[in-house]
Parts: C-alpha cells; sequence; structure tokens
C-alpha cells in the first residue's frame, strides 16, 4: 500500500504501513505483483502448503521488491514461480533480483538460500503472456528509469495495476486506453494537488508519483468501474487518508483507498 518505504505504527495500522505487493487470482493461477515488504505477509498466509505462480515485477526500487528476501514461499523446493520483469540498464530481471541480495547488503546470496524452481523471463511493454484463462499485457508509465503497468484480462473482467506513474505526459492518454473499461483500476495516488505543486513543502514534480485528482480524471476518461487509490505516502496517515477518499468520491462514488489485507471479488 504504502510507497517508498515502510510506514508501521498506531497511524497507519488501519490501511497498513507495507510497500507494494499485489495478489490476483484468476481461477487456479495466481499472479503477485511486486513483491515490497507485504510480501512477507503474503507469503506467511501460504505457510505449509506448497505454492505456484507468476510473479510480475513494474521496477526494481527498492519499495517494490524488499520483500523478496523474506518472502518465504522461496525456500520452499516444493513451490515454482516464474518471475517476470522488465530489463533495465542491460540487467535482466534475474541479474536485478540476484544481484540485490549481496554483502555486504544483505547476509546471504539468494544462490545460497532460494530452494524453489525459478524460472526468471524477460517481460516487456506490448508483451502479452497467458496464464491459464487469464492474459497478462504491459505498458509503460511515466517514473524515473521507467516502470511498467500491468493489465489482467480473465472472462471479461479486467484489473490495472498502473503504481509509480507521474501524470502530465502524453503516458496518461495511453494509460486511459490500456486501462479503457476495466473493472478496477489500482493507481499511483501519492500525493494531493498542492503538495505536487509544492504548496506548504517542496514540489514533488519529476518525483515520477500522481496525486488524486489526476486519480479521478484518468479513471473517468478510461471509464473504469472501480478505483482503487494505491503508494499512499508513508507519512499519511489513515485520518487524512479518510478524509482523501472523502474528497475522491465526489468526483468518483465508488473510489476507495487500498487497504492491507483487502480483497476485491469481481
Amino acid at each position: 500500500m504504502r510507497g517508498s518505504i515502510p510506514a508501521p505504527g498506531s497511524t497507519t495500522a488501519r490501511y497498513g504501513g507495507n510497500t507494494p505487493c499485489v495478489e490476483v487470482r484468476c481461477g487456479d493461477e495466481r499472479m503477485i505483483f511486486d513483491l515490497g515488504t507485504g510480501a512477507r505477509v503474503l507469503g506467511e498466509a501460504n505457510a505449509g502448503a506448497p505454492m505456484s505462480g507468476h510473479i510480475f515485477f513494474t521496477h526494481y526500487h527498492y519499495d517494490h521488491l524488499q520483500g523478496l528476501p523474506f518472502f518465504s514461499p522461496v525456500f520452499d523446493p516444493r513451490n515454482r514461480f516464474t518471475i517476470m520483469g522488465p530489463t533495465r540498464h542491460g540487467r535482466a530481471v534475474r541479474d536485478v533480483i540476484v544481484g540485490q541480495m549481496q554483502q555486504p547488503y544483505f547476509p546471504v546470496t539468494a544462490e545460497m538460500v532460494f530452494r524453489a524452481q525459478l524460472d526468471y523471463r524477460p517481460f516487456a511493454e506490448g508483451d502479452r503472456h497467458p496464464i491459464g484463462e487469464a492474459l497478462v499485457t504491459a505498458l509503460e508509465v511515466n517514473h524515473p528509469g521507467g516502470n511498467l503497468s500491468y493489465r489482467v484480462d480473465y472472462r471479461g473482467k479486467a484489473v490495472v495495476f498502473a503504481t509509480d506513474h507521474e501524470h502530465g505526459t502524453d503516458r496518461d492518454r495511453q494509460l486511459e486506453k490500456f486501462a479503457h473499461g476495466a473493472d478496477v483500476l489500482i493507481y499511483d495516488a501519492m500525493y494531493s494537488e498542492d503538495e505536487y505543486r509544492g504548496k506548504g513543502g517542496p514540489p514533488r514534480i519529476g518525483w515520477g508519483h500522481s496525486t488524486w485528482q489526476a486519480a479521478a480524471k484518468i479513471a473517468t476518461r478510461a471509464k473504469v468501474k472501480q478505483l482503487l487509490l494505491y503508494h499512499h505516502d508513508p507519512a499519511r496517515t489513515d485520518v487524512a487518508l479518510d478524509a482523501i477518499v472523502k474528497q475522491v468520491r465526489r468526483l468518483r462514488p465508488e473510489a476507495s483507498a487500498a487497504r492491507e489485507g483487502q480483497t476485491i471479488q469481481l
């Protein structure tokens, strides 16, 4: 739910303080998008049972992969995962994943402790990957260093995961087309417009994140059925998020802010 860094504490407990990790189930197929610190909780929820699925990385900023070394299913040889993500700066997804678990940054390497059956594959804008009856596609959005948004289509339903996108470029129109008609749009709404423009603090222009106002506009133009605000500012309290949701609902009555452990059934 949170962006940039985990935000545990009494003022964030209701919406949650973990960084991004979203699970999508399509029949018997499991897709996991990003492995922020929320991945530890997901792994614990499946402890003891064999587990398989596809893991998709949007990008490799640390808040989106820092949960991987604590995602317990990768330590179990009974489990099988296909890990997919973009190639960045000449480094494929396996290179990035393995490279971030090295001393002196981490006490053990991926080669030392990962026991699950892992298949690493590249994924890029325009790719289409069928998983059972589901289809996963990707679009680059506006974020420093690059970032993929993902769309999952399954039996006439669609979910779009578009975190870490800064509004205000031609990518907005492309994202609206990509998300058109989706049942759920999970969208980066880290800031308010005032915060983004620098009222009461430093401007956030160029930081790679969007606003709740832009979220409402893009969701409306894309004709999505439900807007879910995501990548909450780590300094945003539950009370402050409640106030933002109240404002967003004047424009999008069905909108809500993502909560840790939240389940949406389509």
